[in-house]
C-alpha cells in the first residue's frame, strides 16, 4: 500500500507542477514517514541522511566543473572557428551546412558534455547560418536538437558520471571510453537523413553563393578550440589526472583560451558565467541529492525485488525484458530528462542487469544512447526546446523533420543493442 502511495504520490506531484527533484523528495520523505508511523520522526532523520548521501560522492564534483566548462566555451566563440573551420573543409553545397552544424555539436561534446549547452552553443551560430542559406528553420531546430543530443555520448559526459555514481563496477573512464564509438556512430546516423532531407526538399539554395573561409586561416583561428578534447580526454588517458580533476584543468584551459587568446572574456564576464554555471549546477544537484530519498525509501519499502521478480518471471526473456526497458526509456524520454530517468529507474534496473549478467558499462551506454534519443523527441524533449527558440519556431513545426532524425538515431541504438562490441571494444583495448 505505501509503496503504490510513493509513486502515485509522486506523479500527482508531477501533476501538480512541482519541480521533479522536489517531487521525488517529498514522495520519498512521505513514504518513509508512513513507513515508520511508529516512530514517525526517528524515521524522518533517515531524509537528512540520504539527502546528504546522494550529494556526498567524489565523482559529482565533476558536474559543475563540466557545467562552467560549457559556459566558458560557449562565450569563447570557439563554436563559431569551429563551424567557420568544418565549412572551409567539407565546402558549399546543400546539405553541407547540415553535416556541419552536426559535426561540431559533436566536436563540442568533448568540451562540455551537455545537449542543452550544446545546442544553444552550436544553434546560436548554425541556425543564423542556415537561415541565410534558405534551410527552414523547424528544420535547423531539428538538426541542431539532434546533433546536441550526441554529446551525453561524446565524453566527456554528465551521464556517464552520474550512472557511474548508482552502479557499482561501472568506472568512469570505462564509460568515458565506451561512449565514444557509439557516440560517433550515433552521429553518423544523423547526417545521413539530415543531408537526404535537404537535398529531397531542394533546402539551402543560397548555401552555394555564401563565401567559403579560407582553409589554413580557419584551422588556425579554431587550433585552441580543436586542442580542446585533446587536453582533457588525453590527460586522463596518459594519468596525469582524474576525470574529476580534467574537468577543473578544462575550466582554466577554457578560461585561458577565452581571457588571454581570444580575448572575447572579459573580467566582467566572469560573474554571468559563474552565475549561470552554479544555477543550472544546483539544479542538477538538487536532483540528484532528492532523488537519494526516493531510492532509499524504494529499498526501505522493498519495492525493488518484487518488480525486479515480476519483470524477471513475466515470461519476456532476456531480449524481450531488454525490449521493454528500451520502449520504457523511450517512452520516458518523451517527458522526463535524462539525469531524472537516470536517478528513478537505475536502481530499479541494477537487479535485472545482476540477473541476466548484462556488462554494467554496456547497460550504461544503452541506457544514455536511449536517453539521448529522448533529449529530442517531442513532445517534451529539452534539446529540442533550445534550439526551438533560438530558431524562433513551434517545435510543432519540427515534427515533420525530428522524427526522421529520431529514426536513424534509434537504429544507431539498436546495432549497440546488437552488437556489444561497438562500446566494449575501446575499454577493453585501453585497459579499462
Amino acid at each position: 500500500m505505501i509503496a503504490t502511495l510513493l509513486f502515485v504520490a509522486f506523479l500527482a506531484l508531477m501533476f501538480l507542477g512541482v519541480p521533479i527533484g522536489a517531487a521525488l523528495g517529498l514522495a520519498g520523505a512521505t513514504a518513509i514517514a508512513l513507513a515508520n508511523a511508529e516512530t514517525q520522526w526517528f524515521g524522518l532523520l533517515a531524509v537528512p541522511q540520504n539527502f546528504y548521501a546522494g550529494l556526498g560522492k567524489y565523482p559529482l564534483l565533476a558536474i559543475p566543473m563540466f557545467v562552467l566548462v560549457g559556459s566558458i566555451f560557449d562565450r569563447s566563440g570557439v563554436a563559431l572557428r569551429l563551424v567557420n573551420f568544418a565549412v572551409a573543409i567539407v565546402g558549399r553545397g546543400p546539405g553541407m551546412l547540415p553535416l556541419v552544424a552536426i559535426c561540431v555539436a559533436m566536436f563540442m561534446g568533448g568540451i562540455s558534455g551537455s545537449g542543452p549547452a550544446t545546442a544553444a552553443a552550436v544553434g546560436g551560430v548554425m541556425i543564423a547560418a542556415m537561415a541565410r542559406a534558405g534551410y527552414p528553420a523547424g528544420y535547423s531546430a531539428s538538426v541542431v536538437a539532434g546533433a546536441a543530443a550526441t554529446d551525453i555520448l561524446i565524453p566527456p559526459s554528465v551521464a556517464f558520471i552520474i550512472y557511474s555514481v548508482l552502479v557499482p563496477g561501472a568506472s568512469v573512464p570505462a564509460l568515458f571510453a565506451a561512449g565514444m564509438f557509439p557516440g560517433v556512430l550515433a552521429g553518423l546516423a544523423l547526417i545521413i537523413p539530415a543531408v537526404w532531407l535537404a537535398r529531397r526538399h531542394k533546402m539551402g539554395q543560397l548555401e552555394a553563393s555564401l563565401p567559403r573561409p579560407p582553409l589554413w586561416r580557419s584551422l588556425k583561428d579554431a587550433a585552441w578550440g580543436l586542442a580542446a578534447p585533446v587536453v582533457i580526454l588525453g590527460g586522463m588517458r596518459m594519468g596525469w589526472f582524474t576525470p574529476t580533476e580534467a574537468a577543473v584543468v578544462a575550466v582554466f584551459y577554457g578560461l585561458f583560451v577565452g581571457m588571454v587568446v581570444h580575448r572575447t572574456i572579459r573580467l566582467r564576464d566572469l560573474f554571468p558565467i559563474l552565475r549561470e554555471a552554479g544555477e543550472l549546477s544546483a539544479v542538477i544537484l538538487l536532483v540528484v541529492s532528492l532523488a537519494g530519498i526516493f531510492a532509499f525509501s524504494l529499498s526501505t519499502l522493498g519495492v525493488i525485488d518484487p518488480v525486479t521478480r515480476g519483470i524477471v518471471e513475466s515470461g519476456l526473456g532476456e531480449r524481450g525484458v531488454l525490449a521493454l526497458i528500451i520502449v520504457l526509456l523511450l517512452f520516458l524520454g518523451m517527458f522526463l530528462d535524462g539525469i531524472s530517468i537516470m536517478l528513478i529507474f537505475v536502481p530499479l534496473m541494477q537487479p535485472i542487469m545482476q540477473h541476466y549478467q548484462w556488462d554494467v558499462v554496456w547497460f550504461g551506454v544503452v541506457l544514455v544512447l536511449t536517453i539521448a534519443v529522448g533529449q529530442f523527441t517531442p513532445p517534451m524533449a529539452v534539446n529540442l526546446m533550445v534550439s526551438a527558440k533560438i530558431a524562433q519556431v513551434r517545435m510543432e513545426s519540427t515534427t515533420r523533420w525530428v522524427l526522421w532524425l529520431v529514426l536513424a538515431m534509434c537504429l544507431a541504438m539498436l546495432a549497440v543493442v546488437v552488437w556489444p562490441q561497438i562500446a566494449l571494444w575501446l575499454p577493453a583495448r585501453l585497459g579499462y
